[in-house]
């Protein structure tokens, strides 16, 4: 998922000189009032976006860890008895039905 990189704040360009009043410096600050206005009205609506998308990620998390509890809550209660999944004899026990006697032998590498 890709994710603009905000813009990087840059401070008004001021000059040193004091510009004369006249029509075209009052036309060049609306000009430059009104790139600022789209700028800020453009970060706003992607704001607006990340939120709203931010929220839906949100709630798909709410609705994950609900069926996560849920499914924990479910494998908690044991239904059956837990019945024994192995045999497993003692030592020196002997099976029924064998009469094999087995030695003990020392295998070395």
């Amino acid at each position: 998922m890709y994710f603009r990189r905000p813009p990087a704040r840059s401070a008004p360009k001021i000059s040193t000189m004091p510009r004369q009043q006249s029509e075209s410096a009052h036309y060049l600050d609306i000009y430059k009032l009104t790139v600022e206005k789209k700028r800020l009205q453009q970060e706003l609506t992607e704001l607006d976006q990340r939120r709203l998308h931010l929220q839906q990620r949100l709630a798909t998390l709410e609705t994950q860890v609900t069926q996560l509890a849920q499914s924990a809550e479910t494998l908690r209660q044991p239904t059956m008895p837990a019945a024994p999944r192995s045999v497993v004899y003692p030592p020196n026990a002997k099976v029924k039905g064998s009469n094999a006697t087995f030695e003990m032998l020392t295998l070395e590498y």
